[in-house]
């Protein structure tokens, strides 16, 4: 939780050029906490948001705003500046039609999870979500199904009304419970572009244990395909992947592609082999597992 008091207002497009000379480092508290400073502004501006959605609902497309392609629950603020993004969120509550017709999953309600990014939030309308929130130790999870987390609890917390909080990257693990009613948040992303080949996980707080990764990305999927399609070229570059590429889930997913695609059981079990030797851990005890199963 961030201490970050000012009562002045500015508009969004104010914000933005106010983060745009900030230029965002999470790693360096004094541009996190001018950032959240402009956070805390914008969150003080209580009617931007509705006349922006005002302007959506009458003019459509013609209204000016980004895009919001990011997800239905997500709206775009401002288009992706140099190290970050605008964002509000809606939380709707258990009560509301659209958490009774889509169900907790559809909002990770109840998901315990990391993030591969940095981000700022302020509560901005509505009591808020609720939050549990743990802490664990990114370099020593390899990103196993059923490994051992390492989880330390740190507490609950509402994002209440005008509350900062800041989201840190690889570090800070929490589950969110729905809202007593509708809820906003207002968000400063950091982005990166490495981000996604850092990994998202799930947790089970009760077993302390992962869940499993929750940040695929279209490069695994495209190697898969490709593989599948038979083409030799693509088992050449999976085979390259397997061995040389920085992302172990990539990595990962190139030795399942080849194994997916092994001549026999013998074939299947010589590639495990070779991912058991890759030096990576989340390839080596993944291939030791699937060795183990078809035996």
């Amino acid at each position: 939780m961030m201490d970050i008091r000012d009562n002045s207002v500015c508009s969004l497009t104010e914000c933005i050029e106010g983060l745009d000379a900030v230029g965002l480092d999470p790693r360096d508290p004094e541009t996190l906490g001018q950032a959240a400073l402009w956070l805390r502004r914008l969150g003080n501006n209580r009617s931007f948001l509705g006349d922006m959605l005002l302007a959506e609902l009458r003019d459509g497309c013609g209204s000016g705003q980004p895009d919001s392609a990011y997800s239905p629950q997500s709206l775009l603020l401002s288009d992706y500046r140099q190290g970050y993004f605008l964002r509000a969120n809606i939380w709707p509550g258990e009560t509301d039609q659209t958490y009774r017709a889509s169900g907790a999953g559809a909002f990770a309600y109840g998901v315990s999870h990391d993030h591969n990014f940095d981000f700022l939030t302020i509560g901005y309308h509505g009591p808020g979500y609720e939050s549990e929130y743990w802490e664990y130790d990114y370099g020593k999870v390899a990103g196993l199904p059923g490994e051992q987390a390492g989880l330390r609890y740190c507490g609950r917390h509402t994002l209440s009304p005008g509350t900062i909080l800041h989201y840190r990257a690889h570090r800070d693990v929490h589950s969110q419970l729905p809202p007593k009613s509708l809820s906003v948040s207002l968000n400063v992303m950091a982005t990166n572009p490495a981000q996604g080949w850092f990994d998202q996980y799930g947790f089970d707080p009760g077993s302390d244990t992962v869940t499993g990764v929750l940040s695929p990305n279209s490069t695994e999927t495209f190697l898969r395909l490709a593989v599948a399609c038979g083409s030799e070229d693509a088992l050449e570059l999976a085979v390259h992947f397997g061995r040389t590429h920085p992302s172990d889930r990539l990595r990962l997913a190139a030795f399942e592609a080849r194994a997916e695609q092994a001549r026999d059981k013998a074939h299947r079990d010589a590639i495990w082999r070779e991912a058991e030797a890759s030096g990576s851990r989340l390839v080596a005890a993944t291939a030791t597992r699937n060795r183990g199963a078809m035996a």
